[in-house]
Formats: C-alpha cells, sequence, structure tokens
C-alpha cells in the first residue's frame, strides 16, 4: 500500500471577509448597461476592448457580429444581430492556437458541439437558451441568447452577499444542475465565474464546455484535469468518477465564497490547493448565519454522506427568506428595522417560526448531547470495561484502551517508503486476537479513499494456495468530528492451515496529513463479526487523537 507523500500545507486561516460593505445583491444593474462583462459558454476572464477586426461579419447567412464581450481559452463571444428574427443574440467564435494538431483542433470542435448539445438538452430557466449550431470555415459557431447582466464573481469583487441573496441565488443554481443531472449532464466547472446574474432577478448557469454527458465518448485527454481547482470536489481530484454530488460540492464553495468573500480552499499553488481540498479541515463560515448548515453539508469531504439535492432545496429555501423577514444590513453594527411602523421588532408569524425552529434545534441538540453522554460514560475514565486500561501512545499523540493483560509490541520506521510509519500492537494471552494502533505521516488521501482502495487491493489478490477470495467492505464513518471510515474485510493468510481472519479497521486523517488506524485481528467464525465489534467499541471508547 504506496503513498505519495507532499508538502504539509497549513489547514486553518483567519479568513476575512473583503473590507468593503456588502454589494447590492438583489437586482443590482450592471456598472456598463448592456454589455456583460460574462456570457454564456465564456471562460469567466473579461476582454479588454480592442479592435474588432471581426465586426460587421454576417455568420451562418443570418447573425452579423457586432462587438466582442469576451473571450477565453477556446473562443471568443460576440454580440450579433439575428437579421431573420431581429433581436441581438450571443455567438461563440471558435478560436484556437495555430499551434494545434489537426487531432487536437477536430477534439476542440467537438467539445465545442458538445457544449451545445450539453446545454440545449437542460429545460430550466437558469440554463442559457441555445437557439443554434452553425458551421463555418469547418468549425462551430454557437448561437445563444443573449444574457445581459454580469457575474457574480463581478459582484463578490464589490464585497460579499447576505445569506438570504446568496441562498437565492443558490436555489436558482441548484435547479439548473437539478435538471442537467436529470439530463445526464454533469456541469464539472461551478463557479461564480460561470453564474450570471442578469434582469428581473435572473441567475443562469454557464459554460458547459467541459461538461460530461452520459453515454458520451469522453473528450479529455488521459490523465487530464479539467475544471478550476479550487472549486473541484476531493472524488475528482482522487481521480475517482464524478457523479452529480461533485457539482454540489462546487456549489457548496461558491456559496461558501459569496457570504465569506474567500474561497474556502484556496492555497498559493494548484497542488497545494487540491492538497488542501483532499486534507484541509472547512474553516468556520463566519458570516452565513442560516446558510451554515447548507454550506457543511454540500461540502462533506466523502460524495456519500453529503447533502443530496432535494436536501440541500429544502434547507436553501428556509435560508432564503421572503424580503420583508430579512433585509440586508445597513450598518456595520446596528440592523434596519423589520417594518415600517413595527418598531424594529420581528412579525408575530416570524417570531413564531423562529420559535419553532430554535425549540426543534434545541430539542435535536439536547437529544444528541444525551446520547454522546451516555457513551463518553460508558467508557471513559473510570468506566472503562473490566479488565481493560488506558493507554497514552505519546509516539503517537493518542491514547486507546486495550485488556490489562494483552501483550504489548511497537514498532518504528522512519525510513518506510510510504512515510515514517509508527505502530502499537496489543495481542491477547493465546496469540489469536490483536488490536493495532498505527501512524502513517505524509499521506495524500482521505479516509474513505484509503479504506476503498484496500478494498480494491485485497479482493483484487490471488488468495493463498487452498484460500478462497477475501471479501472486503467500506464505508463511511466518523471520529471526533471528522470524516473516517471503517474497512472490514475477511480473508486467508499466507499461511497453510492457519484459519481465516476478520479484520476491522477504523481510518482517520488528521489535519497533519498523518494517517492513524485502529485495527482489530481475530480467527474468522460463526460470532467473529459480533466478538470483532465489541473489541473495536472499547479500544475505541479511549481512542482519543490529540490535535486532529
Amino acid at each position: 500500500m504506496t503513498n505519495h507523500g507532499g508538502q504539509q500545507e497549513p489547514t486553518s486561516y483567519a479568513l476575512q471577509p473583503p473590507a468593503k460593505p456588502p454589494a447590492a445583491a438583489r437586482g443590482a444593474a450592471p456598472r456598463t448597461p448592456h454589455v456583460p462583462t460574462e456570457v454564456p459558454g465564456g471562460s469567466g476572464e473579461a476582454a479588454a476592448p480592442g479592435p474588432e477586426s471581426g465586426a460587421g461579419r454576417l455568420v451562418g447567412g443570418r447573425y452579423r457580429l457586432l462587438e466582442r464581450l469576451g473571450a477565453g481559452g477556446m473562443g471568443t463571444v460576440w454580440r450579433a444581430r439575428d437579421e431573420v428574427v431581429d433581436r441581438d443574440v450571443a455567438v461563440k467564435e471558435p478560436r484556437l492556437p495555430d499551434t494545434l494538431t489537426a487531432g487536437e483542433r477536430h477534439n476542440a470542435h467537438q467539445r465545442m458541439e458538445r457544449e451545445a448539445r450539453a446545454a440545449a438538452r437542460i429545460d430550466h430557466p437558469s440554463v442559457v437558451t441555445i437557439h443554434d449550431v452553425v458551421t463555418e470555415d469547418g468549425s462551430p459557431w454557437i448561437v445563444m441568447e443573449l444574457v445581459r447582466g454580469r457575474s457574480l464573481a463581478d459582484l463578490l469583487d464589490e464585497g460579499t452577499l447576505p445569506p438570504p441573496e446568496a441562498a437565492r441565488i443558490g436555489l436558482a443554481v441548484l435547479g439548473a444542475l437539478t435538471a442537467a443531472h436529470e439530463a445526464g449532464v454533469l456541469h464539472r466547472d461551478v463557479k461564480p465565474g460561470n453564474v450570471m446574474l442578469g434582469r428581473h432577478d435572473r441567475v443562469i448557469l454557464t459554460d458547459f464546455g467541459i461538461a460530461q454527458v452520459e453515454g458520451e465518448q469522453k473528450l479529455t485527454e488521459t490523465g487530464g484535469f479539467v475544471g478550476s481547482p479550487e472549486y473541484v470536489a476531493p472524488e475528482r481530484v482522487l481521480g475517482r468518477r464524478p457523479g452529480p454530488e461533485s457539482d454540489l460540492w462546487s456549489l457548496g464553495v461558491t456559496l461558501y465564497q459569496a457570504v465569506e468573500g474567500v474561497s474556502p480552499f484556496r492555497r498559493q499553488t494548484t497542488p497545494s490547493t487540491l492538497q488542501a481540498i483532499l486534507l484541509a479541515e472547512l474553516a468556520p463560515a463566519q458570516h452565513a448565519a442560516e446558510l451554515s448548515e447548507v454550506i457543511r453539508g454540500l461540502l462533506r469531504k466523502e460524495p456519500e454522506a453529503r447533502l443530496s439535492a432535494p436536501e440541500a432545496l429544502a434547507m436553501l429555501r428556509a435560508a432564503a427568506a421572503p424580503p420583508s423577514e430579512t433585509r440586508p444590513v445597513r450598518d456595520a453594527d446596528r440592523p434596519g428595522p423589520a417594518s415600517a411602523g413595527s418598531g424594529g421588532l420581528p412579525s408575530a408569524a416570524g417570531r413564531s417560526a423562529r420559535r419553532r425552529r430554535f425549540a426543534f434545534a434545541a430539542a435535536a441538540g439536547a437529544a444528541v448531547l444525551a446520547l454522546v453522554t451516555t457513551l463518553v460514560l460508558q467508557f471513559t475514565g473510570d468506566e472503562l470495561p473490566e479488565g481493560w486500561k488506558r493507554y497514552d501512545e505519546y509516539r503517537m499523540q493518542l491514547s486507546v484502551a486495550a485488556p490489562a493483560d494483552w501483550k504489548i509490541t511497537t514498532e518504528d520506521n522512519l525510513d518506510n517508503q510510504a512515510g515514517p510509519y509508527t505502530a502499537t500492537r496489543y495481542t491477547s494471552p493465546s496469540g489469536d486476537m490483536s488490536i493495532l494502533v498505527d501512524e502513517l505521516q505524509n499521506v495524500t488521501e482521505t479516509a474513505m479513499a484509503t479504506a476503498e482502495r484496500w478494498k480494491r487491493e485485497y479482493t483484487e489478490a490471488t488468495p493463498p494456495q487452498g484460500g478462497r477470495p477475501a471479501v472486503a467492505a467500506a464505508k463511511a464513518d466518523s471520529h471526533q468530528g471528522r470524516d473516517a471510515a471503517l474497512f472490514t474485510t475477511t480473508y486467508n493468510v499466507d499461511s497453510e492451515g492457519t484459519p481465516r481472519r476478520l479484520n476491522k479497521t477504523l481510518v482517520v486523517v488528521s489535519s497533519r496529513q498523518e494517517r492513524l488506524t485502529l485495527t482489530v485481528s481475530l480467527p474468522a467464525g460463526k460470532h467473529a463479526e459480533k466478538t470483532a465489534d465489541e473489541l473495536l467499541g472499547k479500544a475505541r471508547s479511549a481512542f482519543e487523537i490529540r490535535d486532529l
């Protein structure tokens, strides 16, 4: 089992929003009316005004190019006039480097055509409408509706958004993503630069240029990386097949940035950014208010544990309160009045709704607290199981429980190929059961990714002569409030006549890039599963990792 190592990165920062006041949010007018700084299918980069050598050209026999609006890595977007129906449209012209080979040029044209197909098959008001695709000079030109407005990225340059307005925008983007996923399309590049804010409070998700369409041939080169690194989900960093959950992660990063003014995992370099996505703890959002819970839920590193679209929808609706109940902050220290003539007090309906939410949260919190207290008191301090002892593993900065009469052996391997390794094993007097706690430094995988990799390695390995293939399973877990994984396997060891064994391993990765595991091992058999669960539960009761 190998490890690629990596430079250790800080995992928490004093994140502060911009010093500017919050931007005017709902219905904000662009600084330059009718000239978008971001257009559907663009890269999010505003193009500086320059010579418009193509202005006046007629494309497809009906679209007259008027002015250049923006340019990106794969094309230029023009404002054009459809002379057949007399309306303004946006036309995306493919603009590729001359250094590309014929195959690369063909691949780029295919991607542009796929962008048009991806957007055209999605029926939602928050997805740009594709009008036409015409072939000009052997290249596909995409004709789409012209969205007059500016991008969310431009708006955030002026300051952060109030949580209700961010929730409103999030609802529209979530709706577009849900419609896309139902149509078999993954966006794969959700970010503020690809969210347009148009007239009449319209929110549009743009740029399906790197979208993945179900059933179509993959166009990205092998080993290639697509998307903006700081918004990419952990499973995509690890090379795992993305799903709708990956787009939801990117929505979570966008919401965080909208209310906090910073991207939570952005670092100075792309490698350190990707490393932070995999291992850094999410810094608590200080200005998210009602959005805090949905942001945390969307930014769970394991896709299986992430909020689903329906769950996020309900939470965003709750956060996007009606304007009569939620107003923008007018002063840094003082909220504006709730409504005219109310004396600054919220309405009776608002107070009642908040009391219900508070009562529910208090009851849920009390129930969780009672459960945690019961479990903690069951096996901590003087309440450890009879015959068990708490051991302080100072080398690994943790403690663990084990039977007091079990033999203890230790191992330290600072020259281990995968990284410095430390371990302590507690073995039963009979020698057939053990509890192992170990630490591997400089890891680059999440806990769940490690468990999934072990699962593949065990099940794909050739069993020893006379043995049966291993059976393995991996599932998400948590420990001390941090994502963890539980790995279980039954296998034959390379020893003739040795009974088949059962291992259960809790995997945790710390913010310092240390993989800490707690494993129980015993002979497989009729009651082995129950015995293993009991052993792991007792050992885990005192498994406390310091500075996790």
